[in-house]
């Protein structure tokens, strides 16, 4: 529940100030009965509303008029009401400044209303200062999901994040902590990044001596996100007896740290992410379907950049604030909406440092291409595998990760394709079988008749 809202009263008649106050529990109601006195509290309190009475005195002047101004100089909603809501009178408030106008005579009704549209207001502007400052999209479905995780984030279910590297699954992990109210830390750790037994020194902790190196004590993740939040990246990665040690752990909230008999508990809430088919794993016997059931409560799955273009310009502009700032041709800004991005935000982020890094302000499609270049080339041929890729082949074999190399590619060749898998047969220059092959591994049963018939039908046009 947020917060009760600090409300000032502004209303020279003893009872009406009364009545408002009831009607405004359990917020915080401060009075002032007369305009001098709002003066100083506006000078020197802090409000989230402020209800003027439009007339403050007897003499039938509108002093209240003069307290809009003040009040939205300090960004305060601001509420005229009064007995006489003549169209002139309603017009002079808004000019001034003022958010809302009712007339007095059904305060509870009112006063309800007010309420809810400031606080769908302030909703909104919070909504979009997320979607600008911190998870930047604008993608109409992107900022849907990403809403409906947060309702979830003051709730001890946990959360499961999918989608390709890059998109942001990181950073939304954080979002989603820094709403959830806890009182704990962020901790998160990339499980591809460990061999099995440095993972589980990772997670659990270990006393002096447990193992040859094991000079000092160490407390693990799971203790460190002690009334936090503890963010599981790459969890597809994750070996089986891994899978089931961590289990007991997140069922229990208590775990032995390594060379430890006696248990440590921790109240984490365990956010995971990974870009792998989790299906595909638990079918193929890598991943346990307990273990599953136990880091999926709400499921998000975000879409790549190429999926989201009207993302890459507002991400470029985020990228560069408050450092060099960069101007694009027509033609520049066309040539970054058409890249595919395979690496997504994250690539797009190192291209934007290269750019700020060069001499060139105005940038034109030129240096787009170029820098383009430079990316590719960085990533192979002697680069072509990445750190991440080069973790996953070390933990799961050669095989697969060559495996998983070619499910990608033909992902990637299928989308650029509009799904056509002749197109992909012919650009890729692979065989129908090595197609559906990778199609069974993605989840999908292999319908070879598929790319036959539809190379029938282009033959027929």
């Amino acid at each position: 529940m947020d917060a009760p809202l600090s409300v000032l009263v502004v209303e020279d008649d003893a009872l009406a100030r009364k009545v408002l106050a009831a009607h405004l529990a359990p917020h915080r109601a401060d009075p002032a009965p007369d305009a001098e006195t709002a003066r100083r509290k506006l000078a020197s309190g802090r409000y989230d509303i402020a209800f003027i009475d439009l007339q403050l005195d007897a003499s039938g002047g509108y002093a209240g008029l003069e307290l809009i101004k003040p009040a939205s100089a300090k960004g305060i909603y601001t509420v005229v009401m009064s007995g006489h809501d003549s169209e002139k009178c309603v017009e002079r408030a808004y000019e001034l400044g003022c958010d809302d106008f009712y007339a007095k005579g059904n305060e509870q009704d009112n006063v309800g209303r007010v309420l809810a549209r400031f606080l769908e207001s302030r909703d909104g502007a919070r909504r979009e200062r997320l979607f600008t400052e911190r998870f930047v999209t604008g993608d109409a479905d992107t900022r849907a999901a990403v809403l409906a995780a947060l309702e979830y984030a003051p709730s001890e279910l946990p959360i499961l994040l999918l989608g390709p590297s890059g998109t942001g699954k990181t950073s939304l992990a954080r979002v989603i902590h820094d709403h959830s109210g806890r009182k704990g830390g962020f901790v998160a750790i990339n499980c591809s990044a460990y061999t099995e037994d440095l993972l589980e020194a990772e997670l659990f902790g270990y006393r002096k001596g447990a193992f040859t190196g094991a000079g000092e004590s160490r407390k693990g993740k799971l203790l460190l996100a002690d009334q936090g939040t503890l963010f599981l990246d790459e969890i597809g990665a994750m070996s089986l007896k891994m899978q089931t040690k961590l289990l007991k752990a997140i069922e229990e909230r208590s775990f032995y740290p390594l060379g430890c008999d006696r248990p440590e508990t921790s109240q984490f809430r365990l956010v995971s992410a990974t870009l792998e088919d989790l299906h595909g794993l638990i079918k193929g016997g890598r991943l346990r379907f307990d273990f599953f059931q136990r880091i999926h409560g709400f499921t998000l799955k975000l879409k790549p950049l190429a999926q989201r273009p009207c993302d890459i310009l507002p991400l470029v502009a985020f990228f560069t604030k408050g450092a060099r700032r960069l101007s694009f041709s027509a033609e520049a800004k066309a040539r970054l909406l058409a890249c595919p991005w395979p690496g997504n935000i994250r690539e797009l982020k190192k291209f934007v440092d290269l750019l700020e890094a060069g001499h060139e302000g105005r940038v034109g499609p030129e240096a787009v291409e170029r820098l383009l270049a430079a990316l590719r080339v960085e990533q192979g041929p002697e680069g072509f595998a990445s750190d991440e890729q080069y973790r996953f082949a070390l933990s799961r074999g050669l095989n697969e990760a060559v495996d998983r190399f070619i499910d990608v590619l033909i992902q990637r060749s299928l989308s650029d394709n509009g799904g056509k898998k002749t197109k992909v047969l012919d650009d890729m220059k692979i065989c129908t079988r090595l197609l559906y092959t990778s199609l069974a591994r993605s989840g999908r049963p292999p319908q070879p008749k598929e790319a036959k018939d539809e190379r029938e039908l282009e033959e027929v046009a």
